[in-house]
């Protein structure tokens, strides 16, 4: 029991004096978030013009005039 006791520090509250903390910031590293390359309402609008190049060259090749 003797042994217990030697190895435990007791708390020292001064009473007078400053008593201060002093804080030291550190850096959290979070992990890179993946950003897309294209938004998605560009992706439509490509795919949109993409499906009207082809309309219009499909129509070309069955000859049909558009005016």
């Amino acid at each position: 029991m003797s042994d217990n006791r030697s190895s435990r520090i007791d708390e020292y509250l001064p009473t007078q004096g400053l008593l201060y903390f002093d804080e030291q910031l550190k850096y959290v590293i979070s992990k890179p978030k993946i950003m897309p390359l294209k938004s998605l309402t560009l992706e439509k609008l490509e795919t949109l013009q993409n499906e009207a190049q082809d309309k219009l060259k499909q129509q070309e090749k069955l000859g049909v005039d558009l005016q």
